[in-house]
């Protein structure tokens, strides 16, 4: 019969002491988070009986932030597939505790799409967005902006200079790819 790892194995094999490990097990006094992540992946390791709870403690040090994504048609499976991926690594961001709250626009027309902004912005931290390089989108962009509350394009880009950051191909570096292979074929 396999012994159970206990606290002074997963001490000796984290390479730190008891009273560190008991300091991660229980949330008490600050530990360094690689110190910490080293204890939870040792732990994990050796299949030390508290391994979900000291991953559990960790994640509790770690801000929470909500993040609104609005992306183009719910029922394509491109979308679903995009959705479910930013969910996943929000999840296992070491980072940070998220939330991510994701609506499909039903259409590309922009004041549709601005209202569906300003809904999700409402409700999170952060936006990131696919929609059109549009004037009312940009707009609306600024006004978040103004508040300090960062927008994202997301595979198209829109709002340049404006936006926080896109998320995407760089479709001129694209083009320019494309036709050198046509130049040279």
């Amino acid at each position: 019969m396999v012994k159970r790892p206990t606290i002074s194995d997963l001490a000796r094999i984290s390479g730190v002491s008891v009273a560190t490990v008991d300091r991660v097990l229980n949330n008490r006094l600050p530990v360094r988070e690689e110190t910490a992540r080293r204890v939870y992946e040792t732990a994990t390791d050796i299949g030390y009986h508290a391994a979900g709870l000291i991953k559990q403690r960790m994640r509790q040090e770690l801000p929470e932030y909500r993040l609104g994504f609005l992306l183009l048609r719910g029922n394509d499976a491109f979308y679903g597939d995009f959705a479910r991926e930013l969910e996943l690594a929000i999840s296992r961001s070491q980072r940070f505790r998220g939330v991510a709250t994701i609506d499909f626009a039903s259409s590309l027309a922009p004041d549709e799409i601005a209202s569906q902004m300003r809904r999700l912005a409402a409700k999170s931290r952060a936006i990131a967005v696919v929609g059109p390089d549009h004037p009312t989108l940009t707009a609306v962009v600024e006004t978040l902006k103004a508040r300090g509350q960062p927008v994202f394009s997301v595979l198209s880009d829109f709002a340049a200079g404006i936006r926080e950051g896109y998320i995407g191909l760089d479709n001129r570096k694209v083009g320019r790819t494309a036709a050198w292979m046509i130049s040279t074929a």
